[in-house]
């Protein structure tokens, strides 16, 4: 089977988000493998804006199965929001969106210890994280 990936070099705002909506149409599987809440991007389907953080942009299309892959950091209130969002817009999840068993979760220390770390800094710099737990 044919894939193709799209991989940042960055630290993201690369553009990756548009690159996948524009292929989503041509696969089956659109995959998130890394990543998590701290960023997303806006998704315009059949003339409706979205934004989305953790899941794949490939949900709009009932076609398409969307993964979120255990690579993800997810953050139960960002994801169950995300999903209640889209659910309000009328957007069906349930048949083409998996949730691997092995990502990672946020819990609320973990926000707790971004906060510390940043405020602490390294060699007294803030390490400069987005503070929803994704820099420990």
């Amino acid at each position: 089977m044919a894939a193709t990936c799209v991989i940042g070099l960055q630290w993201g705002d690369e553009a990756k988000g548009k690159i996948v909506d524009l292929l989503t149409a041509q696969n089956e599987i659109v995959v998130r493998y890394q990543g998590g809440a701290n960023a997303g991007h806006t998704v315009v389907f059949d003339g409706k804006k979205y934004k989305l953080s953790l899941i794949p942009s490939g949900i709009f299309r009932s076609e398409v199965q969307s993964v979120i892959a255990n690579g993800v950091v997810v953050d139960p209130e960002s994801i169950l929001g995300e999903i209640d969002r889209l659910r309000d817009a009328g957007v069906e999840i349930e048949k083409n969106l998996m949730l691997s068993s092995r990502a990672h979760v946020i819990f609320p220390w973990h926000k707790e210890e971004d906060r510390l770390m940043n405020d602490a800094g390294v060699r007294s710099e803030a390490i400069g994280t987005t503070m929803r737990g994704i820099g420990p």
